[in-house]
């Protein structure tokens, strides 16, 4: 297949008195390859939104080559910014303009057909609701008409950061449906989300960026199949005897975690030797199960914030929500747009 996103080495390094020194990206590399849909992920503060607005010439890296669809960036911008649509962050629309109104004035500013206006909204669901101002829409709806704006170029590579911030699960369903038929098309889409659910649905690779590194990258499938052990669900006859099976299976060689009504058991090759080791010891299992690995679970694992048992985790809000990371004055510039 052919690279249409090639990054490599990328470093961007902030000083402040506040906070010294920070590496927000330190040698990330990334690869997308065309007419697909690829997952862009990482906890808040990884460098995601760093790498995205490096990428588009928004921020000035240190070091490193970034490539759009062949050409060398931020050098080839002006030539390749008419095959590339991206929303990075929120972006901001005039509130007393309408959805209409809005599209109309990217797109003549883009030298797009105005023609495009009314496939693009039909496109993200909003044709029926384009003649009302925007500041009555919901965040749900602000999200489909930021994507509206940035497919107003029908690009060959579309970013979008967060595209289902705020949409009910008919509205994640409708946008995972269009992600799947622009791929379908011939675009390429790079989905930067916090949803991991969606993206094993809707993704054919990821890259996976913590602390500015790349983690893991490949297709969704062979990403699993690396980073996530073997592992098996075991249910006991009685549940008083799992404190003595999960040291018997420990005993024998086994990785074993205790959850309240089972066991997680890991490194075992033959699922038959966990009842045998059981039942050697009067010990006997009533369920016997393989856990299929998800991408939540590999994720949290890899970016080492998986939760502490018994312990709080603290959650930034924005994650609970598919919130993006938030822009600061290192970050440089506001939150917004890069569509047309």
């Amino acid at each position: 297949m052919t690279a249409v996103l090639e990054i490599e080495g990328l470093r961007k390094t902030y000083r402040s008195r506040r906070r010294g020194v920070r590496h927000a990206l330190d040698g990330f590399d990334m690869l997308v390859e065309a007419g697909q849909v690829h997952g862009f992920l990482g906890p808040n503060g990884s460098g995601k939104t760093t790498t995205l607005r490096t990428l588009l010439g928004l921020i000035r890296p240190n070091d490193g080559r970034m490539a759009i669809l062949g050409r060398e960036v931020p050098a080839a911008l002006p030539e390749v910014a008419g095959s590339v649509g991206a929303i990075v962050e929120s972006p901001q629309f005039f509130p007393n303009f309408t959805a209409q109104d809005t599209l109309s004035l990217l797109a003549g500013a883009g030298g797009v057909p105005q023609t495009r206006v009314t496939e693009v909204l039909e496109l993200v669901g909003l044709r029926d609701r384009s003649g009302e101002r925007v500041k009555s829409y919901s965040l749900g709806m602000k999200q489909r008409l930021a994507v509206a704006s940035a497919l107003l170029k029908n690009p060959r590579l579309l970013i979008l950061d967060e595209p289902a911030n705020g949409l009910d699960p008919g509205g994640i369903r409708e946008m995972r449906a269009l992600m799947r038929d622009l791929a379908g098309s011939g675009m390429t889409v790079v989905l930067s989300s916090h949803i991991l659910g969606e993206v094993q649905l809707i993704c054919d690779s990821v890259t996976i960026i913590s602390r500015g590194r790349r983690v893991a990258a490949g297709p969704v499938s062979e990403v699993l199949a690396q980073h996530a052990g073997h592992a098996l669900r075991v249910r006991l006859d009685a549940a008083a005897d799992l404190p003595a099976a999960a040291e018997a299976l420990r005993q024998a060689g086994a990785e074993v975690t205790a959850e309240a009504d089972h066991l997680m058991v890991y490194g075992v090759e033959q699922s038959s030797w966990v009842s045998r080791t059981l039942a050697n010891r009067d010990l006997y299992v009533s369920e016997l199960a393989p856990v299929t690995a998800d991408l939540e679970s590999v994720f949290l694992d890899l970016t080492a914030t998986a939760p502490v048992p018994g312990q709080a985790r603290q959650v930034d809000d924005s994650a609970l929500v598919g919130g993006g990371e938030q822009a600061t004055p290192e970050s440089g510039g506001a939150p917004g747009g890069w569509g047309v």
